[in-house]
């Protein structure tokens, strides 16, 4: 459970933030670190609304309000049915993805289809809806969470490297058209985070020993380990910082 921070450098008390995917792994671990400096939050999840309850009850023990905002974020209409629960936020994390593992001659337009759709259109559908007001408000934050694979991409994850690469440039575009109106845009690009995802993965010890070795620190990272480096940028300590890929990943990127 995330502890209470709010008298700390991050306060955030009165910033509302709205967290894509938050139910679980890392969007879980961010969410509950802005609740535990005093930001509220709007926790989107795509189907699991049992867990989704669960993050939303963890954040208001931090005294914060919490609502939930369902919505699949491969759909057109995602923008819509969030600005339904939350027509305005000053933080907007877009955190959510999907990622499938199939050579690059094997992969069908389902697949590619639902990673471009979730991964890339959504991120730009949510800032087109929520830029606008923090450019009226002078102050606003948006996080992407990419992942190393915009560096190392994994052979049989063509679609998901690329749909994170573009993410990003992405966010370096909108970080100088938004950096006058006091707006900061940047990315976090995980490395092997502990989730739900990549635990299932690491199951099989001659792969989880062969990622490992690409790692300078030896270790596999946990999903608080994102939380800190959104709490800075969210902050007033991390005004001066738009338009970077802060790369999470123990060194993987530079090996």
């Amino acid at each position: 459970m995330a502890t209470n921070m709010t008298t700390g450098p991050y306060d955030l008390k009165g910033r509302t933030a709205l967290v894509t995917g938050a139910s679980r792994g890392i969007g879980r671990a961010i969410a509950l670190g802005l609740a535990s400096c005093g930001a509220n939050l709007v926790i989107n999840y795509a189907g699991n609304e049992q867990k989704a309850r669960e993050v939303k009850a963890a954040a208001e023990s931090c005294g914060v309000s919490c609502q939930l905002a369902q919505a699949d974020l491969a759909q057109p209409d995602c923008a819509q049915r969030l600005a339904a629960v939350a027509d305005q936020v000053d933080i907007l994390v877009l955190n959510a993805s999907v990622q499938f593992r199939n050579p690059w001659n094997q992969i069908p337009l389902a697949e590619i289809d639902q990673q471009v759709n979730t991964n890339f259109r959504s991120s730009l559908l949510l800032v087109q809806q929520y830029a606008p007001g923090m450019v009226r408000n002078g102050w606003g934050r948006i996080i992407t969470v990419g992942s190393v694979q915009e560096a190392k991409p994994h052979p049989d994850m063509v679609v998901y490297a690329a749909t994170k690469a573009a993410q990003t440039h992405m966010g370096k575009a909108l970080a100088i058209q938004l950096a006058p109106h006091g707006v900061t845009v940047n990315n976090l690009a995980p490395g092997v985070i502990l989730t739900d995802r990549n635990t299932e993965a690491l199951k099989n010890e001659t792969y989880a020993q062969a990622v490992l070795d690409k790692i300078p620190l030896r270790a596999f990272g946990e999903a608080d380990d994102l939380s800190g480096i959104v709490l800075l940028l969210c902050s007033e300590q991390g005004r001066y910082i738009t338009g970077q890929n802060i790369y999470v990943d123990g060194g993987m990127g530079i090996r």
